[in-house]
């Protein structure tokens, strides 16, 4: 039997898709519906690997977890990361097929609808619902023409689609009247209904606006959901604010991470950010790094671009005074390449083919080639207590070099991953999700000079997603969530 599907769609982008899918998910799952996330097309930067090696949104891997199934590449076949402006590396059914201008994926779109069709029919043939994702809004009239992310996919499986729109930005019923009239005669049909999200304050002056939404439109608002503050859940695509209103207190350990142009895998910093004894600070182009007890080069898409961007701040100089006061600096995936000597793109797969010269505080070199590396590791971390680490690689640059004979993790399989230096200030990482685990996030704040408590990320993800559904399910109309369920609705 084919599984039923329903589709969540935004009047804008963070309007809350990635919300109520992961909710409704985990709503559906804990009673007992074996449910499935999907999104056909996903723009990111923040990915993850799945556990068959193919790489998929970072934010379906979170609503995988919401439904309690591992992450597979049919629930994301078409990813896109950009790393220019105007282009992109096009991701299929998990794996890199190169990189296209946005005029060159307008053409490749007419050959994608059977791609991402045919993810869903797998999923369909396992499961019992698959609750869809959409992308950004589906009122774009530039991309309307081959849509695989919106309405062009809800049409083509035939799904019913409900609105979300963010009535916290101000003109929700504007938002939600003008996406819906900007639809075609046969989508404005397939919308069963409204979600109102993100909503403070007394219901009971919003209704008079809910009245004359749902007698102007003829559909109903299925839900008003009240803001929530304080989820740890992973963004889609924005980070968070360059001075966290949770982590101010002078008495916490201060990190710094420097807001690089192609900033990626952005997810790797929320135990950091969630952690309640850290300050995680955003330094920002045109500032100078302020005084911190670690410096965090992230992960980036176009690394040597990024670099020199970095330098250009005059932030390579700040570094090496940071270094030489005794600070410690954390490199992770692009950011370890960064503290190489060397970064060689000869087949420019990042930008123009070429070689720049690292920071130079590792000794190693990178070679970026075609072939992407994309694993999950487990292993232990190489510092005092030898926590255990999980988290996967994503990267396409194979690093060598005397550096790597002093690594920063020994993988289960016998490998090892990263370096840390001779005078142990600096440690490189190819590992995202290597500050997941409590053990080894305590480790490498003591490391870094920073003295706190263990704090398990994952733990407060559970509850942040258990929260998420029980307020989805004292809001959602039940007739709905009775239907989804497959139980008969009452009348």
């Amino acid at each position: 039997m084919t599984a039923l599907s329903i589709m969540i769609q935004g009047t804008t982008s963070s309007a809350g898709k990635s919300f109520v899918t992961a909710a409704l998910c985990r709503l559906l799952q804990r009673q007992g519906v074996r449910v499935a996330p999907f999104k056909p097309q996903n723009m990111s930067l923040n990915s993850a690997v799945t556990p068959e090696g193919g790489e998929i949104g970072r934010a379906q891997a979170w609503q995988a977890q919401a439904a309690r199934l591992p992450p597979h590449t049919d629930m994301n076949p078409i990813l896109l990361k950009p790393n220019s402006d105007i282009g992109t590396q096009v991701i299929v059914n998990g794996q890199a097929i190169g990189n296209m201008f946005a005029s060159q994926y307008q053409q490749f779109k007419t050959s994608a609808l059977p791609i991402v069709c045919a993810a869903h029919a797998r999923l369909a043939a396992r499961f019992e619902l698959i609750v869809i994702e959409g992308a950004g809004s589906p009122a774009e009239i530039n991309l309307r023409a081959g849509d695989i992310a919106n309405m062009g996919f809800a049409e083509a499986i035939d799904c019913p689609v409900i609105l979300v729109a963010d009535i916290d930005r101000g003109g929700v019923f504007a938002h939600l009247v003008g996406t819906l009239a900007l639809l075609s005669p046969s989508e404005q049909a397939r919308v069963i209904g409204f979600i109102i999200n993100k909503f403070r304050g007394d219901l009971t002056l919003l209704q008079p606006g809910i009245d004359w939404l749902e007698q102007y439109t003829g559909k109903p608002v299925l839900a008003v959901l009240p803001l929530q503050q304080g989820l740890l859940l992973p963004e889609e695509d924005s980070f968070f604010s360059r001075r966290s209103t949770r982590n101010t207190n002078s008495q916490k350990g201060r990190i710094v991470v420097p807001r690089l142009p192609r900033f990626s895998n952005q997810t790797d910093l929320d135990p950091l950010l969630a952690h309640p004894e850290v300050e995680l600070l955003l330094a920002e182009a045109g500032e100078a790094l302020p005084a911190a007890d670690l410096i965090l080069l992230p992960g980036s898409k176009s690394v040597r671009a990024d670099l020199a961007w970095l330098r250009q701040q005059g932030w390579d100089k700040a570094l090496q005074r940071h270094l030489r006061y005794g600070g410690k600096v954390l490199g992770l995936c692009g950011g370890l390449q960064m503290l190489g000597q060397w970064l060689h793109d000869p087949l420019g797969l990042e930008g123009s083919p070429g070689s720049s010269p690292g920071l130079g505080w590792l000794a190693l070199h990178t070679t970026l080639s075609a072939h992407k590396t994309l694993s999950q590791h487990q292993g232990r971390l190489c510092l005092p207590g030898e926590p255990l680490v999980s988290g996967y690689e994503i990267h396409m640059g194979v690093s060598s070099g005397e550096a790597l004979r002093q690594p920063a993790v020994r993988l289960d399989n016998g490998d090892s991953d990263g370096a840390i230096s001779a005078d142990g200030q600096v440690l490189g990482s190819y590992l995202h999700g290597l500050l997941d685990q409590p053990e080894a996030l305590t480790a490498i704040l003591h490391w870094a000079g920073i003295h706190a408590t263990p704090f398990d990320l994952q733990k407060e993800q559970e509850k942040s997603l258990e929260s998420m559904a029980d307020m989805l399910q004292h809001h959602l109309q039940p007739g709905l969530l009775q239907q989804l369920s497959g139980q008969k609705c009452s009348n």
